[in-house]
């Protein structure tokens, strides 16, 4: 089985202390802005219309001949009906009728966005002509190279937008990043991603700039920003510490990955895809988009003997990768709310990802963000996508758990990879050479290794069960919009895993949720699906556009379900990669009275 998204996933800043001048203060010419990018006037949630992609087309074209893809009819959509939100009581007791919940009170309203892939095009450290090689042959090339890497700023623009128009309909209490804001850890990418959310202009073009002046996905625009009265928070993901999301920078396959950033030579590599030691290889020039370009074409991608000598780009000092440090002192320089975004100083100086905070004071509520990406130090030569806790984590996590209890919160998990989708050890490994399935829980192969996994699978479960006020595990990752549920050993051990698809790949959304307090005293989560409200002709429609034709050419479309290949019957699924649910969870008796007697004070009326 072989799967689009998953290279993207695992494959495909200042140093803290120093001043911060802003991004490219010195080499951005300066040049006037577009105006705000307008989003539609309706802004339906998939409850009500979703995004419908036209029908594939017969005759096949490489996914780099962006300019036919109208001509040949790839890229068309749009809006169908609504998809009713599916009642899941897979965690009560048998016999229980959701009809039966009753009226209640809305604890909290949020959203969540993840793996945005804000991604520096013309960086010369790619791995396109990878993915221009494999596209014939497996679906995961358009993780490595797509057209929708021109516009990544501009749809996280209209998301924002779409977010403050629901805002002024129904308030949001906060909003939830899970993860791979940048697509290959650079600071550019970083910055361009926080400043899209303050509502900065944002120069979408790096080294010479090129179309800066001229072309629409290059020039400078107008971001409206995230409305000030929205706390956001954030998650680290894979590919926000690790090239491609994959390697770690410092590696003995490539010593010259640190300074491939931000040379002005571009990157050379063999087929990593049909094993990961070819990084250390020469044969393939990977190539850049050329800005320049009104569809961003692909430049110096192929043998590298057919470029000689070696090609060449304008290099940028803003390209550096960032550390884990580094990337979370990154958010203190932001002028949304809250400070730092949930990293504190004394955090970024150690590197630890993690962190819990309370986004109501008078709900006794918890959510604890957790960092289960893989370290970069530990050893392994494979594709960095696995989930993971050392201990460190594990026994942070486990104290998290515990005071969340002793303090009578429900809880929240908000983690960039999910639980028990793929397995560690499958009998037919996904890509060729694997031991692992790259999107499972990580298991050194070397058991004499300094770092190991400080907790297995079903170590991790067992703990997560022993908490009856935990709610739900949020991650992202996987680009997919999925629902599980992790049946515990009594209702109210239970929890629900929730996955949001990524704002890169169709069908870019984002989720919104609301958690109630039924009249029965039981908890129900409303997650629903939203696409960006896009006007056409932004970038974020054609961006849109593109995502569809992506998944058109790399065969890939509708068939989410193929990402499901442990075969759980608790993962369902609705058309064209949305899922909407209404979710139950039974409390403890001790939960539900609390949060019974204090209905009148904690939210509105559902």
């Amino acid at each position: 089985m072989t799967r689009r998204r998953d290279f993207l996933k695992f494959a495909v800043g200042v140093v803290p202390g120093l001043h911060f001048t802003g991004l490219a203060a010195r080499s951005v010419p300066k040049r006037g802005a577009a105006p705000l990018q307008p989003i539609a006037a309706q802004v339906p949630t998939t409850l009500e219309a979703t995004v419908v992609p036209g029908a594939k087309p017969a005759l096949r074209i490489p996914l780099s001949e962006v300019g036919k893809f109208k001509q040949h009819g790839y890229g068309t959509w749009k809006l169908g009906g609504g998809l009713k939100a599916e009642l899941r009581t897979d965690l009560m007791p048998g016999g229980y009728e959701a009809s039966a919940a009753g009226k209640g009170t809305e604890l909290l309203r949020f959203f969540t966005i993840t793996d945005v892939h804000i991604t520096d095009k013309e960086a010369p450290n790619q791995l396109i002509q990878v993915g221009r090689m494999t596209e014939a042959v497996t679906p995961i090339s358009a993780s490595i190279y797509s057209p929708v890497m021109m516009c990544t700023t501009q749809v996280l623009d209209a998301v924002v937008r779409t977010v403050n128009a629901l805002h002024a309909k129904h308030p949001i209490d906060f909003g939830l990043s899970l993860g791979d804001v940048c697509n290959s850890a650079q600071f550019n990418e970083l910055r361009w991603y926080i400043d899209v959310l303050d509502g900065k202009v944002i120069h979408p073009s790096s080294g010479a700039h090129l179309g800066a002046d001229s072309i629409d996905y290059q020039k400078p625009f107008q971001a409206a920003g995230l409305n000030r009265s929205i706390p956001w928070y954030q998650t680290l993901g894979n590919h926000d510490h690790l090239f491609m999301g994959s390697f770690p920078v410092d590696n003995t396959l490539r010593p010259d990955l640190r300074a491939a950033y931000t040379s002005d030579t571009v990157f050379t590599a063999g087929n990593v895809l049909a094993d990961v030691a070819n990084l250390k290889d020469h044969t393939y020039s990977m190539g850049v988009l050329d800005g320049s370009t009104p569809y961003g074409e692909i430049k110096y991608a192929g043998k590298a003997t057919d470029f000689q000598p070696a090609p060449k780009v304008a290099a940028d000092p803003d390209r550096r990768p960032l550390g884990i440090g580094e990337w979370m002192a990154e958010f203190s320089r932001s002028t949304s709310a809250p400070a730092g975004h949930g990293f504190d100083p004394a955090q970024a100086r150690t590197g630890f990802a993690c962190y819990s905070f309370l986004p109501k004071a008078n709900l006794p509520l918890k959510v604890i963000v957790l960092d289960d990406t893989q370290r970069d130090d530990d050893g392994s030569l494979e594709i960095h996508g696995h989930g993971f806790l050392d201990q460190a984590r594990w026994d942070w996590l486990k104290g998290e758990l515990a005071s969340g209890d002793a303090a009578g919160q429900l809880m929240i998990i908000a983690a960039h990879i999910p639980l028990c989708v793929a397995e560690t050890n499958p009998p037919a490994p996904l890509l060729p050479g694997r031991k692992q399935d790259p999107m499972a829980w990580w298991v050194n192969p070397d058991p004499k290794a300094r770092v190991q996994n400080a907790v297995d699978l079903p170590g991790l479960l067992a703990e997560l069960h022993r908490h009856p006020n935990l709610l739900l595990w949020l991650s992202g990752h996987r680009h997919l919009n999925t629902v599980k549920a992790f049946v515990g050993p009594t209702p109210e051990s239970g929890f629900w895993q929730v996955e949001t698809s990524s704002l890169r790949d169709f069908p870019q959304q984002f989720r919104t949720f609301a958690i109630r307090l039924n009249g029965d005293g039981t908890i129900s989560v409303v997650t629903t699906n939203v696409d960006p409200a896009v006007q056409a002709g932004t970038l974020a429609a054609k961006s849109r556009s593109y995502a569809i034709a992506a998944s058109q050419i790399v065969k890939d479309g509708d068939q989410v379900e193929a990402q499901n290949p442990t075969g759980d019957k608790s993962i369902h699924f609705m058309p064209r990669g949305s899922y909407n649910a209404e979710l139950f969870k039974q409390l403890s008796p001790a939960m539900t009275g609390k949060l019974m007697a204090l209905a009148g004070t904690l939210g509105r009326k559902a």
